[in-house]
């Protein structure tokens, strides 16, 4: 099997987006709306679960929302006011439907529904516990651990068995749940994970990201903060906050590469957080050339703040086409090369003879990058330099990011000179992390926590890993097969 999308397969990827409304008619309708702003959020597999007040409904399948959620007789079938639902990219655990969420399930208290972004960093040592207690667990999903804290927990409100679970995660989490109650949206008391809130007439909505709530026409309210639980109940918004508070440490990568463009994320456009990484990027690591050419399509707006910033013309040297999904082709290499050039393709009247800049977003494996450089030498550049929108990506993510074991990142096997022969790329720099501090707004400062999760960069883990440290290194690929959220 070739996948055709070679620039976008070695990278970091966003495992989930979520998406709820309380309180609308047709909800279901809505969420597969929001789900569709959210589909580069997760593109191997979509779900959505309705109340209707008497019952639930829930539709998952593999594949995109479009194809899954578009047709009449599925969302008629999603009836109710209130639905949440859910995207999922696949990751090295199991591909399979039980994964899927929301999850479901039927408590002593009626029917509890979960849509999770992020990761449970203490899952498989609480799922040993519970299963030792007699849980009956349906999933490899962290997700579902949450579901079996609160089944089993001995305060008497759903509300206080849902806190006390989550008392006992670490980790990240953004969460939509449903209750016959009514929904609860909440964010972990560091925020790693993104969560807004929104109105759409009387309707209430959460999702990942703003721009999910343009699609569907509300207005952005506010984030939920870090450690905030907000409950939708009978047209009544209350917020909760039962956690100590804490610093937060939103994820830094949620502005170099995984929102949209078009989304605002800590009061920011993200577009113009990435076009200032872009002008750090200039002044830190200017070069003498003739184009400065996005590797598209994250690379798009450091590119135009390269561009800007440094006064070297900004080209399109990668066209990309937006037509071309998966193709499946017989093995080969000649035949796989031809294969990559239906989505990419270097548009070589430009390039020929040229001095180029290329401008991508990050580095994982250097497998891309190494594609990309040839692509451009193939076209006939005289020089091909690489300039990465993000500090070299050094450390494994375990907060609900798509992330190769370390071993296999390219940055924690070699400096920046061994990677740049690696990629054979003239010459090779990244921003550095206080010039993506700076970007931001931010100084980035020693003597304190840093203001975000940035831990792929420089390792600092906001949280314990107590499952990662459990594992003796010849298991660490066993945990990273159980991230499934």
């Amino acid at each position: 099997m070739l996948t055709t999308n070679p620039f976008d397969d070695d990278k970091l990827r966003e495992e989930c987006g979520i998406f709820g409304v309380a309180q609308a008619e047709g909800a279901s309708a809505l969420v597969a709306l929001g789900l569709h702003a959210l589909q580069h959020r997760g593109q191997e597999a979509a779900g959505i679960t309705s109340f209707d007040g008497q019952h639930f409904h829930t539709h998952r399948a593999m594949g995109h929302v479009a194809g899954n959620f578009d047709r009449d007789e599925i969302i008629r079938a999603l009836a109710g006011t209130m639905a949440c639902g859910h995207v999922r990219y696949s990751t090295t655990g199991e591909t399979a439907l039980r994964n899927v969420q929301p999850l479901y399930a039927d408590l002593a208290s009626g029917g509890f529904a979960v849509a999770h972004n992020g990761n449970i960093s203490n899952a498989m040592k609480l799922r040993r516990e519970l299963v030792r207690r007699g849980s009956i667990f349906q999933s490899t999903s962290d997700t579902e651990t949450i579901i079996h804290l609160v089944a089993t927990s001995h305060y008497r409100t759903l509300l206080d068995r849902f806190i006390d679970a989550l008392r006992q995660v670490e980790g990240a989490y953004s969460l939509i749940c449903m209750t016959p109650e009514g929904m609860i949206a909440c964010r972990d008391p560091l925020g790693i994970r993104p969560l807004v809130m929104g109105r759409l007439d009387k309707s209430v909505i959460f999702a990942s990201e703003t721009v999910a709530l343009d699609v569907v026409g509300a207005t952005f309210e506010r984030e939920v903060e870090p450690g905030e639980l907000v409950t939708v109940q009978n047209g009544e918004v209350k917020s909760i906050r039962p956690f100590a508070t804490v610093s937060p440490r939103p994820c830094i990568f949620e502005h170099v590469y995984f929102s949209r463009p078009d989304s605002i994320v800590a009061g920011e456009s993200v577009y113009s957080v990435r076009k200032a990484i872009g002008a750090e990027l200039a002044i830190e690591s200017p070069v003498d050339a003739d184009l400065v050419i996005p590797v598209p399509d994250s690379g798009v707006p450091a590119a135009i703040g390269y561009a800007q910033q440094s006064g070297i013309p900004f080209e399109l040297g990668i066209i990309r086409s937006h037509y071309v999904g998966r193709t499946f082709i017989q093995p080969g290499d000649k035949v796989r090369h031809l294969g990559v050039k239906l989505k990419h393709n270097a548009n070589r009247a430009l390039i020929e003879g040229k001095r180029i800049i290329l401008i991508d977003d990050s580095i994982v494996r250097g497998t891309t990058s190494l594609k990309i450089v040839q692509m451009m030498r193939d076209a006939g550049a005289a020089e091909v330099h690489m300039r990465i929108a993000s500090p070299p990506t050094r450390h494994s993510c375990f907060y609900g990011v798509d992330t190769p074991e370390r071993t296999k990142l390219l940055a924690a096997q070699h400096d920046v000179a061994g990677m740049r022969e690696f990629i054979h790329a003239d010459s090779l720099a990244f921003v550095s992390i206080g010039g993506l501090y700076k970007a931001l707004g931010e100084a980035r400062r020693a003597d304190i926590h840093p203001q975000y999760c940035d831990a792929c960069f420089t390792g600092d883990y906001p949280t314990r890993l107590t499952d990662q440290d459990e594992l003796a290194p010849a298991d660490q690929f066993s945990l990273l097969a159980e991230k499934t959220a």
